[in-house]
């Protein structure tokens, strides 16, 4: 049975299938059907529309036709006197007078009859004395008739008048009929032109129709709708599932995607598509490398407490594409290298200047000068412990103590004094310790880096509480910083330090602007009384309130 070999066996790999004609699968063809179907649908469409109030509007003319031809007839006033004065004859003046007319104005008949309806004219000669076949009731009462309707000669526009005498009595009627077929004639003889301009029109339509469905065929590569509908798929699961951000921008800037980890790394939410980017992130170093307004590659900015790495690229359309990838731990291993490195170097210095210390120090025992060498061991220990003591009675934050004691360590190795300012005194209260770390390690990192090489090389900190607000001062004795550079070294990116070994610089002063910024407070540099520059950090809210004042509220 036909039925059991085809569930049985099934083609062979090698054996093709015959392709099936059906809707065409792509773009160019699919577009280019779907305009010609409308376009022929549009032109037969007008075309019937047209041709519509074609035949009413020669229809009417045909009745306005035969009106005048009867309006005329009925103005002879010789015609009215013949009808009341002469009998209805195939050879009386009548019928002589309306078949004149008649052959006059190619009408199909010109019918004079009396107010009983009979006929004193026809082209039939037969029918003269007979009564009319259609009601002539309107015009014997004086009114004016329009009217297609079928008589003995057939299917006729119509036109009926009274027909008066000298006195201005009704003595009958005048009816003329122009043939229907004639009215047909000049509708079908338009047709042919009508369709000419018809298929002129579809094909210009046609040709449209090719040209943009060519032009879809460029800018869709050809593909299929459905091909078209995966990319789309594939590309919004991409976009969401890679680990890098990517914001898209159109022509006039405004934000067209954003895919899930931009927004986690601009702290920014789905809402901001479609909307321009001044609105979206304001001014400021991240508007202006989304925009383009920055050149470059690898592009540094920060965004709240992120080091962000970006590279905008433009599209055809006049918009871009911009990749963000987090650099935020990386910048910190970084600079945790830049000062394990530091400490390193320092620790070695230290190792060299111990072992001289020790050699002095061995030397003076050799000698049996043991009162020089207790003063020398004295003295040595002195200046360390009275570096540590004056730091931590100043600063009673012992994270803060430590970075401060230490970078007094590495600041004396590189041959810089670090020194506390009169007037120091900041209490164990501090809300967010490890951010206070970080504003003062970069302000005395970017002040030893400035202070190296000077005369009287000096770095001065200074910190005190006013309530609840922190002010933080430090004060170099480098060169200082020109007036118009004020502000930009603190835009992400700006160094006038070599590039070290781990990559990009220029972070240090504007995580310090980002985190004063987000406690409310401000950072401001102005050349120092002494020389240098001066760096000031004001921080509202940065400690927390007294216990003694705890302990009354709970009172």
């Amino acid at each position: 049975m036909p039925s059991t070999v085809h569930t049985m066996s099934a083609p062979p790999p090698t054996t093709r299938r015959p392709r099936r004609l059906g809707w065409p699968q792509r773009v160019f063809s699919q577009v280019l059907l779907m305009q010609l179907a409308i376009a022929t649908g549009v032109t037969v469409l007008a075309t019937g529309l047209f041709l519509a109030p074609l035949s009413a509007q020669l229809d009417d003319q045909a009745m306005r036709r035969a009106l005048s031809i009867a309006q005329s007839t009925a103005a002879q006033p010789q015609i009215a006197e013949a009808l009341l004065t002469t009998d209805a004859t195939p050879h009386g003046p009548v019928q002589a007078a309306a078949e004149r007319i008649r052959r006059a104005t190619d009408a199909e008949y010109v019918v004079v009859m009396d107010r009983r309806g009979v006929r004193w004219s026809h082209p039939d000669g037969a029918r003269i004395g007979q009564v009319v076949s259609t009601d002539p009731g309107r015009a014997l009462q004086g009114r004016e008739v329009m009217e297609i309707d079928s008589g003995t000669l057939g299917r006729s526009a119509r036109g009926k008048v009274p027909l008066r005498d000298a006195s201005g009595h009704i003595a009958g009627a005048v009816s003329v009929g122009i043939a229907y077929d004639n009215v047909r004639a000049r509708l079908l003889a338009a047709i042919p032109g009508l369709l000419a301009y018809a298929g002129g029109a579809l094909a210009v339509g046609a040709l449209a129709a090719y040209l943009i469905s060519r032009r879809l065929q460029r800018q869709t590569h050809d593909l299929a709708f459905s091909d078209i509908a995966a990319l789309l798929t594939e590309r919004e699961a991409m976009l969401h599932s890679i680990r890098e951000g990517v914001v898209a921008l159109d022509r006039g800037g405004r934000i067209r995607l954003l895919n899930d980890e931009a927004q986690r790394l601009l702290g920014v939410g789905s809402e901001a598509s479609g909307r321009p980017l001044a609105e979206v992130f304001g001014t400021g170093r991240t508007a202006d490398v989304l925009a383009g307004d920055v050149a470059g590659e690898d592009l540094l900015t920060v965004r709240g407490s992120r080091v962000l790495l970006a590279n905008r690229m433009p599209t055809a359309d006049g918009g871009a594409v911009v990749t963000l990838r987090d650099r935020t731990e990386l910048e910190h291993l970084g600079r945790e290298l830049d000062s394990t490195r530091g400490l390193i170097d320092a620790l070695r210095a230290q190792d060299h200047e111990h072992a001289n210390r020790l050699h002095t120090l061995l030397g003076l025992l050799e000698l049996e000068l043991h009162e020089d060498a207790r003063e020398f061991v004295t003295e040595v220990v002195g200046v360390h412990r009275a570096t540590a003591e004056q730091i931590t009675e100043k600063v009673r934050d012992p994270l803060l103590a430590a970075l401060l004691v230490g970078k007094a360590t590495v600041a004396a190795e590189r041959g810089v004094a670090l020194r506390m300012a009169p007037g120091t005194l900041l209490p164990d209260r501090l809300v967010d310790p490890r951010g206070l770390v970080t504003v003062v390690g970069n302000l005395v990192d970017n002040a030893l880096d400035a202070a190296v090489g000077s005369a009287g090389a000096l770095i001065e900190v200074g910190l005190r509480a006013e309530d609840r607000t922190v002010v933080l001062r430090v004060r170099d004795s480098g060169p200082g910083i020109p007036p118009g550079q004020r502000e930009s070294i603190f835009t992400e990116g700006w160094s006038t330090k070599e590039l070290p070994a781990h990559g990009k610089r220029g972070l240090g002063l504007a995580l310090v602007r980002r985190l004063a910024e987000r406690q409310g407070g401000s950072v401001t540099v102005a050349p120092a009384d002494e020389g240098g520059a001066a760096f000031t950090v004001v921080l509202p809210e940065a400690l927390s309130e007294p216990e003694s004042d705890k302990a009354g509220a709970a009172q």
